[in-house]
């Protein structure tokens, strides 16, 4: 068992866990404790599920059991049990097709990594491996079958007040784990509670053991923190603990970088107001890279007495691009967002012709037409109080009905929608596939875009003996 973890008194405030809280255990959680009671052992419902329950978020979904029962028994009791992390006491059971993870109560020898401890010493009391959690909000085992809770560091207390504080001492916790700094940040930020100011404190005195935390598991954590409600809450203390220098370089040095004066807010602010006001998803991690590029590209106009940041989209994107692939994101979830970044600066008013707005819905792509629009809008609510923000905003939504208006009318927004493929273009012109066949595609598209009703077989077909039909020898064709 670590050090430094006294015992706090038992809480003197209200208990937060309604009374009836085992009834609201899933049946499968509840048959696996029984099982392990039944053959004379303790089981606890511990972590996240028992927390989530207490404060009374949606359905909680994952539920761990802590048990006295060693994990090699565990794997005879259940018919169904996949020694997950056995070196360090988890079998994962499934009943009643659920998966629930079993870990045998234990407590936590040095963490030569960062992340995991070298060796685990099992224990016998629940108490004992309570002390080794990270959160007091974390340290609460409860027994669905007599409904007894066991609350050694006042968790229940601290989830009253809704506040998060570590187990102990938080710098022996966060040395201990390199991630735990930053799943404060998360926690903040997804349970909307207050760090606690010594746990607070502590935060930035372990960068050394976060460098060693892989990306994936960084990258994890901040998928889930960009989840929450207002994730700028764990951004901000991820920033002020020198976390954020770590994780994303440029958006920490964005802090106290002026904009101009169509920008009430400086470049760190608006994107976390960004942040926030972006739907969870692809749209709100697009919505945290999208200005990435204003560092680079800031440039003083003499003309304006302003900043101006052109070339800012296409250096953020690249800027996105690479740190996405950095962190290991999936290439398809990495290419959307490195889209959106690079098409958020749209500059739209009412002289836009048809043929503009489907070829800026060319340049998007129809299928991310709602989430471009969505990172626009987040863009424009956090520029903050500006003249221009309420006009830019009406804008928009005229630009999302104008585009939406011309969508159903299924114009040809790419090669393969025109009436001609490029097996009647070489049939017509007597060619072979080649370069020319693409430069003839994109030409009928640009004429499509400028009027759709021409795209019909006959009409290209015309269009393509006259333009390009002049034979020049051997069975080509260049332009007339």
């Amino acid at each position: 068992m670590a050090e430094n973890r006294p015992p706090a008194p038992s809480p003197s405030g209200t208990a937060v866990v309604p009374p009836d809280w085992p009834r609201r255990v899933p049946a499968a959680v509840l048959a696996t404790c029984r099982r392990l009671r039944d053959d004379g052992h303790a089981a606890y419902v511990v972590g996240g599920g028992l927390r989530d329950l207490a404060l009374a978020r949606p359905g909680p979904a994952d539920w761990d059991v802590a048990t006295a029962a060693p994990p090699q028994r565990v794997l005879e009791l259940f018919r169904r049990a996949i020694p997950t992390g056995l070196p360090h006491g988890t079998v994962t059971v499934v009943v009643e097709g659920r998966p629930i993870e079993v870990t045998t109560f234990r407590g936590d020898g040095a963490y030569a990594d960062g992340r995991h401890p070298v060796a685990v010493t099992f224990v016998e009391r629940v108490e004992d491996d309570l002390a080794r959690r990270d959160f007091t909000v974390n340290a609460i085992a409860g027994d669905p079958l007599t409904g007894e809770l066991i609350d050694p560091f006042g968790g229940r207390e601290d989830l009253g007040a809704r506040i998060l504080r570590a187990v102990g001492d938080p710098d022996a916790r966060f040395a201990e784990d390199g991630l735990r700094p930053m799943r404060a940040a998360r926690f903040a930020a997804v349970l909307e509670f207050d760090v606690e100011p010594a746990t607070r404190a502590a935060l930035a005195r372990h960068l050394d053991v976060f460098r060693r935390v892989s990306r994936e598991r960084v990258r994890d954590e901040l998928v889930k923190l960009l989840a929450a409600p207002r994730p700028s809450v764990g951004l901000r203390l991820l920033a002020e603990s020198g976390l954020l220098a770590e994780i994303l370089p440029e958006l920490a040095r964005a802090a106290g970088f002026a904009q101009n004066r169509w920008h009430e807010f400086d470049l760190f602010e608006h994107t976390l107001r960004a942040v926030d006001a972006a739907p969870v998803g692809p749209v709100r991690l697009a919505a945290m890279l999208h200005d990435l590029g204003k560092l680079d590209t800031a440039a003083w106009s003499e003309d304006k007495g302003d900043r101006t940041f052109h070339g800012h989209e296409p250096r953020s994107a690249e800027l996105a691009g690479a740190w996405l692939r950095a962190s290991r994101f999936p290439s398809r979830d990495s290419e959307h967002v490195v889209a959106l970044v690079a098409h958020h600066g749209v500059y739209y008013d009412d002289e836009w012709t048809d043929a503009a707005v489907r070829r800026w819905l060319r340049r998007i792509g129809p299928e991310n037409l709602a989430d471009q629009l969505a990172l626009l809008e987040a863009d424009l609510v956090a520029k903050g109080d500006r003249p221009d923000v309420p006009g830019a905003c009406a804008a928009a939504g005229r630009l999302a009905a104008r585009a939406a208006a011309l969508l159903a009318a299924r114009p040809a927004l790419d090669e393969n929608a025109l009436a001609l493929d490029g097996t009647a273009i070489m049939r017509l012109l007597g060619i072979g596939p080649g370069p020319r066949v693409g430069e003839v595609k994109r030409a009928l598209l640009e004429l499509v875009t400028d009027d759709p009703s021409r795209n019909t077989a006959g009409e290209l077909e015309r269009v393509v003996r006259e333009r390009w039909g002049r034979p020049t020898g051997e069975g080509t064709a260049e332009p007339a």
